[in-house]
């Protein structure tokens, strides 16, 4: 049973963040709102399209993980947002706090000693939480990576963040 507690553990720091990589708050940090919605040249994406992306499919993930009901959107499409920058003020903090949200929620399950990490889910075709996890975890550090890059090109990106 320690072993158990011990990769709970592991997996919910691998979830937040900021030992290998920058966490989720330090990337959006202080975030200037006129450089949300701005590509920098050569890059595919701005600031708002990888924070939607992130939230989408950390939320996707969280949901097939618990939910034999759910549908995930439709790829590609379905995981990136229609606009290049934020529709309105409040999206950004919106976004951020969704996202937050669903992580609070992603760690909890993980952390749940109730849940089993290797059992296949039910409604999946091989998927256990363990991977679910890995999988949310991998893809939100690739993007965060994104968003320290896009900020740097941006300059809006500031050393002690």
């Amino acid at each position: 049973m320690q072993n158990d507690a011990i990769l709970r553990q592991q997996l919910v720091e691998l979830l937040k963040g900021g030992h290998a990589h920058t966490d989720f708050e330090k990337a959006m940090r202080d975030f200037p709102g006129e450089a949300r919605g701005k590509r920098p040249k050569g890059a595919a994406h701005s600031p708002w399209e990888v924070l939607e992306h992130l939230r989408i499919a950390q939320w996707d993930i969280l949901e097939f993980s618990r939910n034999p009901n759910h549908k995930s959107p439709e790829w590609p499409v379905g995981y990136w947002p229609t606009t290049q920058a934020p529709p309105d003020p409040k999206a950004w903090d919106k976004s951020v706090n969704a996202f937050c949200e669903d992580l609070k929620q992603l760690c909890e399950l993980v952390a749940n000693k109730s849940t089993d990490l290797f059992a296949k889910i039910p409604h999946g075709d091989g998927q256990t939480l363990l991977r679910e996890a890995l999988v949310a975890a991998d893809h939100n550090s690739y993007h965060l990576g994104e968003m320290v890059l896009l900020r740097r090109a941006l300059g809006v990106w500031h050393r002690d963040a």
